[in-house]
């Protein structure tokens, strides 16, 4: 009887080793996580037992979300303004002679009695009008991130989660990754000491324009895409993927990759946000093109003495040339009274080996475990308890990317600014807007500045794309 657990065991020792040579993980941590993955809830036992999943938004991000979702459930309906996004998910999701109902409006796609499931991955503009409608009509949610537009629309949608009861899980995937995981519960665990300096790198913006207007595609519905946002004649610089450099739609480089790394930031902090922020515009946009700036830094503090500072990092940076070594042009530096940590998606490193290598005590701080973000989301929906990146945890790590973007904002339209330099028709400047002094328990500013912060806390919506639509 002793035989298959002795074959087994030997088989997870095996496999434990192979791991973390091929990852460059410590043995223990591997060990641990493999083995809590082996205590995961089941997969789906019949096609009785997988959801019906209704696809909202179907370009850019969703390709990788619709995919990882069709694991663990059907997709039953798909939902698109443009017609083109919409057909091509119709005809790609489309399984033994059953296609997908095809929606050009979110709501009906959520009113389907077959949907169990909402997997959104729309503009960030659009984010918390589906979210709302879908946690309103009880239906589970999965998110891409930035959660929300604004800060008061997080408090909306974290509300609306609670009060229907619904699972949520924000699509910040790289808490699901290890090298992440590792890196977070060894700076909780004050492994590099005192926790003193966070420096997050992002990949800079885009500084193109000004563009010209064009006839709007006749598959596009251009009002409801624009939804909440003002009303603008059709740029294609404006749709689709590069919603993402405007202001009126998201924040740039802020919640775009910032979105993830801030994420992590704040959970190896182990704080709800920053006391402090302030942000200067080191390359600012063209007129009549992008709105959000190509480089930036931004500072927060953080209590317990913590000081976070984001920046872009172009190539011909100092901290460019460094990260590019690495192969990727993004990461976060630990920075504490013994030691660092580095990390992004391509791996993990330390100023001292043993920092990783030597096991956590057992009464360590020990974080939630996650090795595949999709799954634990349909793992929560069984279960009917939170996943690892609930609804309150998704709004909290976008509020940083949010602090940040008033702070940018508030930069931009300083009444003067500092050059820098000037090279290639680059202009470098230094416009450095207010500090401000944040509440991460009541979420508002205080002291001085507060008036023109809480200002902008939240954005009027355009009609008939406001909360009374749904």
């Amino acid at each position: 009887m002793q035989k298959p657990f002795q074959i087994s065991r030997r088989s997870f020792v095996k496999r434990c080793a192979a791991t973390a040579a091929a990852t460059g993980l410590p043995l223990w941590f591997v060990q641990r996580e493999l083995a809590a993955a082996q205590d995961a809830p089941p997969p789906p036992k019949s096609a009785n037992d997988r959801p019906g999943i209704a696809i909202i938004g179907c370009g850019g991000r969703m390709g990788d979300d619709a995919r990882a979702a069709s694991r663990f459930g059907d997709i039953v309906a798909v939902c698109d303004v443009d017609d083109n996004h919409a057909s091509a998910a119709v005809r790609q999701y489309g399984r033994d002679g059953k296609t997908p109902a095809k929606y050009s409006d979110y709501r009906k796609a959520i009113e389907n009695r077959d949907v169990n499931i909402v997997v959104q991955a729309t503009p960030d503009h659009w984010h918390t009008l589906v979210n709302l409608a879908a946690a309103k009509a009880r239906k589970d949610i999965y998110s891409e991130k930035p959660l929300t537009l604004t800060i008061a629309e997080g408090k909306l949608v974290a509300k609306a989660v609670r009060d229907h009861q619904v699972i949520l899980q924000t699509g910040t995937q790289q808490r699901s990754d290890r090298n992440f995981h590792l890196a977070c519960e060894l700076v909780r665990n004050e492994r590099i000491g005192k926790l003193k300096t966070v420096r997050v790198f992002l990949p800079d913006g885009l500084r193109d324009g000004p563009f010209k207007t064009v006839p709007v595609p006749s598959e596009l519905n251009w009002d409801f895409w624009l939804g909440q946002a003002p009303k603008v004649e059709y740029m294609k610089e404006r749709c689709h993927a590069n919603f993402r450099w405007w202001w009126d739609y998201s924040g740039g480089p802020v919640t775009d990759w910032g979105a993830h790394h801030n994420d992590i930031a704040r959970w190896a902090i182990g704080q709800d946000g920053p006391i402090g922020i302030e942000g200067k515009v080191t390359i600012p946009p063209i007129e009549g093109g992008y709105t959000t700036p190509k480089e930036y830094e931004a500072t927060l503090t953080w209590a317990n003495d913590i000081t976070q500072i984001v920046r872009t990092t172009p190539d011909d940076s100092p901290y460019g040339q460094i990260l590019k070594q690495d192969g990727q042009r993004n990461g976060i530096r630990f920075e504490g009274t013994n030691g660092w940590i580095w990390v992004n998606r391509l791996g993990f490193s330390s100023s001292d080996e043993d920092l990783a290598t030597q096991p956590l005590p057992a009464n360590a701080i020990k974080l939630e475990s996650s090795s595949n973000h999709m799954q634990n989301f349909f793992d929560a929906v069984r279960s009917r308890k939170d996943p690892i990146s609930p609804v309150e945890s998704g709004h909290r790590s976008a509020v940083v990317g949010h602090l940040i973007v008033i702070a940018l904002r508030t930069a931009h339209e300083a009444p003067s600014y500092q050059i820098r330099s000037k090279s290639n028709g680059t202009v470098t400047v230094e416009q450095t807007g207010h500090k401000f002094h944040w509440d991460p328990v009541k979420e508002k500013f205080t002291g001085e500045n507060a008036r023109q912060g809480n200002a902008m806390v939240a954005r009027e919506m355009r009609k008939p794309y406001d909360l009374s639509s749904i």
